[in-house]
């Protein structure tokens, strides 16, 4: 699974239940992410919200292969700390020694929670005999269920990997947390045809990590976003295609268009069109490795984000629009409806003509539609994590799993 160089597998001793911690929280798949140096995905920021708000009551949850582990408390303050480090600390704490010194790993959970937040090794081999061996009541979060659902869009294999996950959720679950009742509803459906009954479920928002103070926009020039990974399921391609009309209409009048976003996978032709279409140039920026900042300042300065996507378990940067007062203009998605409670603009993800007229229309200064929705964004109420853990940990508590 995992191929961390750190990780002592050999001096490892298990021990009856070593503490006493309510919570078992696994952080295997921020320790790999970070080991790795990539920028946190919205995955990712939910695993460190979750860490932030249960690591003081928490014992770490580590998977290495086939081994899996329970660290002692100590152990998992240091590595917690080290996970919400900076990226230098975080490898220095593992260079010299980090978890080397700690040995003191148990197999017992005791009857504990257990939060699988990152869909970590659902689909490994062992993994349902270690919970149940290990005596922990599992309780995952489901991010989506896009890979079962929209296999043309992901990596060759993952749409069985992912029944595989869900499938272990189903099994296992003690409860399960959905990012949205859409990806109840799906993970429902999913049960149905697969003939596996329904966990317990409580559907929370996503919170949202502050936005830092945005700098002054230095353009003028009418300017539109689109956040996220750059995957075929985004539909960057569709919006390359109204650029590039836009561009041949209007020359230098043209909007311009930030993608921003790490390349993901399953879009080779947007790449191809991004490295060398030498039209799209001064028209189309993309900005891979964009700081908290520098993404607040591009929302905060844009005509609207643009988010015509073909699925989502969630869409983190369409409340982040809308909480910083930003229209959006996004696809007809049941998820998005959900989140965005009648706010941002819904046009069908294949209609290239309406989108192309919205775009024109939230470009042009006095636009009736887009003032129209900046006064509907007045009354969005922002998703916080303090609401998200509130209802979370009143949820743990009726199912007899104490916080």
């Amino acid at each position: 699974m995992l191929g961390w160089a750190w990780f002592p597998l050999a001096p490892q001793t298990l021990y009856p239940v070593l503490d006493d911690a309510p919570i078992l929280l696994d952080v295997t798949r921020l320790i790999w992410r970070r080991w790795r140096g990539r920028l946190p995905t919205g995955v990712d920021r939910v695993c460190l919200a979750y860490l932030r708000h249960f690591g003081p009551s928490a014992q770490a949850v580590i998977q290495h292969e086939r081994f899996r582990g329970i660290l002692d408390r100590k152990a998992s303050e240091e590595l917690f700390a080290l996970l919400d480090s900076s990226g230098w600390k975080f490898k220095a704490g593992m260079i010299s020694g980090g978890l080397r010194n700690y040995g003191r790993v148990t197999n017992q959970g005791g009857g504990r929670a257990y939060l699988n937040i990152g869909h970590t090794g659902l689909d490994a081999p062992g993994f349902a005999e270690w919970l149940h061996c290990a005596n922990v009541r599992p309780v995952y979060l489901v991010h989506d269920l896009i890979p079962i659902t929209h296999p043309q869009f992901c990596r060759q294999g993952e749409d069985e990997k992912h029944r595989k996950r869900m499938r272990t959720v189903l099994k296992t679950a003690s409860g399960v947390i959905g990012n949205s009742q859409a990806t109840l509803d799906e993970l429902a459906g999913f049960a149905r045809s697969e003939g596996l009954p329904v966990p317990a479920g409580i559907a929370a928002w996503l919170g949202m990590d502050p936005f830092p103070e945005p700098s002054p926009s230095l353009t003028t020039r009418p300017t539109f976003v689109t956040v996220g990974t750059i995957e075929a399921r985004k539909n960057h391609l569709f919006l390359l295609e109204i650029w590039s009309r836009l561009i041949e209409r209007l020359g230098d009048n043209a909007p311009r268009l930030l993608i921003i976003g790490q390349r993901g996978w399953e879009a080779e032709q947007v790449f191809a069109r991004l490295d060398r279409d030498e039209s799209l140039r001064g028209h189309v920026v993309e900005l891979n490795d964009c700081s908290d900042k520098e993404l607040a300042a591009h929302i905060a300065g844009a005509g609207a984000l643009l988010f015509p996507s073909f699925a989502e378990g969630y869409g983190l940067p369409l409340t982040e629009a809308l909480a910083a007062g930003v229209p959006v203009i996004a696809s007809d998605l049941p998820v998005f409806r959900e989140i965005g409670a009648g706010i941002p603009e819904f046009i069908d993800q294949l209609d290239s003509a309406a989108w192309e007229a919205a775009i024109l229309d939230y470009a042009k200064g006095g636009s009736d539609s887009r003032e129209a929705q900046l006064q509907r964004i007045k009354s969005f109420r922002v998703p916080t994590w303090h609401d998200h853990f509130e209802a979370v940990e009143r949820w743990l508590g009726k199912l007899g799993l104490a916080t």
